[in-house]
């Protein structure tokens, strides 16, 4: 992978997590550079980024020793899901919601358009993003 979209990568990383940046720009930016999906794992405590290429960019998520609650609690996950699409809610407080949500983490499809959220037992919540619903 390219120094300049790992570069991209993670100055996006670090901007969503400070609550900089809305999810839209995170998308668009990393769009721009060719990233397929990114998947969000809570438990792992990472996030990586692939290419249609194959390659892979792994980057820390600051969940290490969270315990993520055993139900799936859809209707928080999309209240948390709808406040962000409002602006009312950045990711340090998204990631908060739905992980008391029950979710485990989640894939942004970037090529598809839609997050699939995950709970501990298999539990899913597909959001298309927002321009992508009928």
């Amino acid at each position: 992978m390219q120094p300049s979209i790992q570069q991209t990568i993670e100055q996006c990383t670090r901007d969503s997590h400070a609550g900089a940046i809305s999810f839209g720009a995170v998308v668009g930016a990393l769009m721009a550079v060719g990233v397929e999906s990114y998947h969000a794992d809570y438990r792992r405590a990472s996030t990586n980024y692939y290419m249609p290429t194959g390659a892979v960019h792994s980057v820390p998520l600051d969940t290490a020793g969270i315990d993520v609650p055993r139900p799936f609690d859809a209707a928080a996950l999309q209240e948390a899901i709808r406040g962000a699409q409002r602006g009312e809610v950045k990711y340090p407080e998204f990631q908060r919601r739905s992980i008391a949500a029950g979710c485990v983490g989640y894939i942004v499809w970037i090529a598809g358009k839609h997050v699939s959220y995950f709970g501990h037992k298999g539990e899913t919540h597909v959001e298309p993003f927002p321009a992508a619903k009928a």
